[in-house]
């Protein structure tokens, strides 16, 4: 009787060198993959378990912006509504969805970080578990951020509504601008973490991130205005200048890492 083997979902071992064919780059991918897929999933049936109290901590936005918008006008019209039979249900499942991904995002940070390990170092891995351990605290306090301008950014935008025209702003549509802005916050503020970790596989040196300095700030303004789904400039400055202060800090720590390196190097030589 044949046995279900799962050998084929293992990744491949690494070898000391951390030296890697290309087929066992797409395997170690495809095991990274799926464990990040099966976290997210979990998660997303978690959330699901406490759909009604996480559903109403995210329509509370839209509340605050609401009430904001009423107290310079008390006569705006401003109604959440859902339009279709499938809508509620569409509704529960992105809820559910990104709540999931957000949850889980310890799981899939480190899956990233595994599947860089094997080119670094073993010296290198200590310091980049601790640049894991700040990636996640990072891409929460993005998503946090990307949730607490909301209210504000409602407020903008439906501040631009003409005299005796009232608003029905669409639940589903509401909450998925907010889940982009939160997802794009919480990706644009673990970037710095990437950079780091790829100045310590040695792909980035310290010398190409100054040289890149002006294009990357001007990036950042860029990428703050084309990502945020609003448009409006607080979303948009509430995005860039936090992305502009991450990459001087994470210059100045790849900057720190290539002295060591080269130090190290300069002693090996010396040794040798």
């Amino acid at each position: 009787m044949a046995r279900l083997s799962l050998g084929w979902l293992k990744p491949p071992k690494a070898a000391p060198d951390g030296v890697m064919s290309l087929a066992d780059h797409l395997r170690e991918l495809r095991y990274r993959l799926i464990i990040a897929a099966i976290a997210i999933t979990i998660a997303a049936i978690l959330v699901a378990v406490f759909y009604d109290p996480f559903y109403r901590f995210l329509l509370e936005p839209y509340l605050q912006g609401k009430a904001l918008i009423l107290e310079k006008n008390n006569e705006q019209q401003v109604d959440a509504v859902l339009s279709g039979i499938t809508s509620p249900l569409v509704l529960a499942l992105m809820v559910c969805a990104v709540g999931g991904l957000v949850v889980s995002s310890p799981v899939w940070i480190y899956q990233i970080w595994a599947y860089l390990a094997p080119a670094l170092l073993a010296k290198e891995k200590r310091y980049a578990l601790a640049f894991l351990g700040a990636a996640v605290p990072l891409f929460l306090a993005g998503v946090a951020v990307g949730y607490l301008i909301m209210p504000q950014a409602i407020a903008v935008m439906l501040g631009f509504t003409p005299v005796a025209v009232g608003n029905l702003i669409y639940v589903d549509d509401f909450l998925k601008l907010m889940f982009q802005l939160m997802i794009v916050f919480g990706l644009g503020f673990i970037m710095p973490v990437i950079v780091v970790t790829l100045n310590l596989v040695g792909v980035v040196s310290a010398k190409a991130l100054a040289s890149a300095r002006p294009y990357v700030l001007f990036g950042c303004a860029i990428f703050g205005a084309a990502a945020t789904p609003g448009g409006d400039p607080f979303s948009m400055l509430a995005l860039a200048i936090p992305m502009m202060l991450l990459f001087f800090i994470a210059e100045l720590i790849c900057k720190a890492n290539d002295k060591r390196r080269a130090k190290r190097l300069g002693t090996d030589l010396v040794a040798a």
